[in-house]
This record gives structure tokens, C-alpha cells and sequence, in this order.
């Protein structure tokens, strides 16, 4: 979803320093949206932690994942995430049209902006890693490092992506439901308490507690 996109910048190419900066104007706009759900689902993971939910809603968010491969590999219809994902950019459709057309730094961060609100399976696996980290801070500064994580090859794609082929575009998108499916079955053994370090760790229970004071 976002390498289209990146792809299609409306970056001022008269020089190298002008569509430089142009894509890191954009990928800013990406990261802060990231951070600011990031801050929403950590706050949303606290309530999770409280009633002692963690391990059901990693194991959901990793079957999630696994049913979006391979249902539209026996149904032959799609990687449905990306279907769903066009979709919702067409609701956007005007307001990124007249940012296109804009093509200055604000319009470039407003583009980053709404890009990070786009359905993307990689932050929706940011983002459950979020909800993990059981507050908005952490949350927060997870999804940052997640934004500075994709800022390389983001960054690639916005600067060099005119000079990938056909072929090598359409090889990394090809390759996203792999990766997703890989990520699932992480999510549902983290959640099975296995005691594996860092694949599998224990996660105890914690319950909610009223406090008094006399």
C-alpha cells in the first residue's frame, strides 16, 4: 500500500538536495502517525494487561494474520488485506489528488500524514506489538522505531523507486503475505507460553487489584 505511493511522490527532482528532503518531509509525516496510534493501542493495551488478556489477543492477532494468507490462497482471490487496503485509499482519493498537485513540503507531509491511516498488514503487526508493550509511552516509542525501521526502504522508494523495474516492484509486493504469515505464527507462540526466550516467552497473569486506604 505504501509503495505506490512512495513510488508516485510528487518530489521536487531539479536537484538531489530538493528530493531528499522532500522524501524525508514525507516519511516524517508517516512516523508520526505510526507514534500517535502507537500511543493510542499502548493505551489500549494497558486495559488488555489488566484483565489478564495479552496472551488470547496475541494468539488472535496471529490467527488474524494467518487466515488473511491463506484464504485467498484456496479461494484464489487475493491478498485480501491489499484489496481491502485499495479500497479504502479510494475514500482518499481526492484528498491526495490535491496534495499531489500541491507538490510543496506541506503537501508532502499531509501525504505522509494520511498514508500512515492507510491499512498496511506490516502496521498492523506494529501496531499488536504495541498494544503488548501495556502503555502509551511505550507504545509510542515502539511505533517510532517501527517508522525509523521502514525509513530506509521507504526513503529508497521515494528517491530510486523510478529506476526499479516492473518486475522487482511487483517481487517485493509478492512477497509481503510471506512475511505476514511469519509474523503470525510468531504472534500465536508468543501467546502459548512456551518459555522459548524472545519467540515464546512466559507471560504471567495480571489481574486487576482495588486498593483501599483508610
Amino acid at each position: 500500500m505504501c509503495g505506490p505511493i512512495a513510488f508516485a511522490l510528487p518530489l521536487d527532482r531539479s536537484s538531489w538536495l530538493s528530493k531528499t528532503t522532500g522524501a524525508l518531509v514525507y516519511n516524517l509525516g508517516r512516523i508520526l502517525t505510526y507514534a500517535t496510534l502507537g500511543g493510542l493501542f499502548g493505551l489500549l493495551g494497558k486495559a488488555f494487561f489488566t484483565a489478564g488478556l495479552q496472551r488470547g489477543i496475541s494468539i488472535g492477532v496471529g490467527i488474524f494474520f494467518l487466515l488473511s494468507v491463506i484464504i485467498p490462497i484456496i479461494t484464489k482471490q487475493g491478498f485480501f488485506l491489499e484489496k481491502w487496503g485499495y479500497q479504502f485509499i479510494g475514500r482518499f482519493k481526492g484528498v491526495f489528488a490535491s496534495q499531489f498537485k500541491r507538490r510543496n513540503g506541506f503537501s508532502l507531509l499531509i501525504i505522509g500524514v494520511i498514508n500512515g491511516l492507510l491499512p498496511c498488514g506490516m502496521v498492523y503487526l506494529g501496531l499488536a506489538a504495541a498494544v503488548s508493550t501495556g502503555n502509551w509511552a511505550d507504545g509510542f516509542l515502539f511505533m517510532v522505531f517501527f517508522g525509523l525501521g521502514t525509513l530506509p526502504l521507504m526513503y529508497a522508494a521515494s528517491v530510486v523507486g523510478d529506476l526499479l523495474s516492473l518486475n522487482v516492484r511487483s517481487i517485493m509486493r509478492k512477497a509481503v503475505p510471506y512475511l505476514i504469515g511469519v509474523m503470525g505464527v510468531l504472534f500465536i507462540l508468543r501467546g502459548m507460553n512456551l518459555g522459548i526466550p524472545y519467540v515464546s516467552p512466559v507471560i504471567d497473569r495480571v489481574d486487576s487489584e482495588i486498593t483501599s486506604c483508610d
